[in-house]
């Protein structure tokens, strides 16, 4: 127990100081974190046009795709807000500079992906905290459900990116093939999952875990059921324990780089 704990303190001083970092550039970085929320905003529109003209579609009506995009959007926002490596994890393995984080003495995983925080995912953050008061959930136990289902969503979306990003180790640069993983995670979200069946819906729970961030949490925050949330737990952790196998296997296939590389 003092190791883990030992352990948050270390991701929590790398928080801080990522958080101090990019404060240093206020400008830039509200000007990212509003385009962000006015790209997602844009995004949303969509739902609003179809919506006027109909009634629902598979039981979703706009209060749901309300609480379907604050998840979703919360979830990716505290994700690389966070671990803002984990979408990085690609292009580090392929430039060979994973050197840095495995000459020190701490978990390498946790350390690669808390290094960095990503100033583009306040705006997701913010325009999911809008989207839920806009969903009309105020008791509170919605309101705890909705932050507990988003942080298991932002565990959810950090390790599986990473693990694409894993991919490097076995095929070269696989920056792009993550790329293409992580537009598919977030877009298949972001819609009701009743409108695919078949193989589909299988593969969006368990390949990629979209049913995890978006639709079992909508579910979860309007039943409050105690069943759903223990199962997205452990979709969370076993996200994570997937994470840690493929990037160990990985690493015995890692070369070195040559480039040096100044961290502060």
């Amino acid at each position: 127990m003092a190791r883990i704990g030992n352990e948050i303190g270390f991701v929590l001083h790398m928080v801080k100081l990522n958080l101090a970092g990019i404060m240093e550039y206020r400008a830039s970085f509200l000007m990212q974190a509003v385009g962000m929320f006015i790209n997602n905003g844009i995004y949303f529109v969509f739902w609003l046009l179809f919506f006027d003209r109909f009634q629902e579609i598979r039981g979703y009506q706009i209060e749901q795709i309300y609480l379907l995009f604050a998840i979703v959007a919360l979830g990716w926002g505290l994700a690389f807000t966070l671990a803002g490596n984990a979408s990085q994890v690609a292009p580090l393995i392929a430039q060979g500079r994973l050197d840095y984080y495995l000459t020190l003495p701490r978990p390498v995983v946790l350390h690669l992906l808390f290094s960095r925080m990503d100033a583009f995912s306040m705006g997701d953050l913010t325009f999911g905290l809008v989207a839920f008061l806009l969903a009309g959930h105020y008791d509170p136990v919605s309101i705890g459900l909705f932050l507990l289902c988003s942080a298991l969503a932002a565990v959810i979306f950090a390790c599986f990116l990473a693990t694409a990003g894993c991919l490097s180790f076995f095929v070269g640069n696989a920056t792009q093939w993550a790329s293409y993983m992580a537009n598919a995670m977030v877009t298949f979200a972001l819609y009701p999952m009743g409108l695919f069946q078949g193989a589909m819906r299988l593969i969006l729970y368990t390949l990629i875990p979209a049913g995890f961030v978006g639709a079992v949490p909508v579910k979860v925050v309007e039943t409050h059921s105690i069943t759903l949330v223990m199962g997205l737990a452990g979709a969370a952790l076993a996200s994570a324990l997937v994470l840690v196998l493929v990037f160990r296997l990985g690493l015995r296939r890692y070369e070195s780089g040559s480039a040096i590389n100044v961290n502060i």
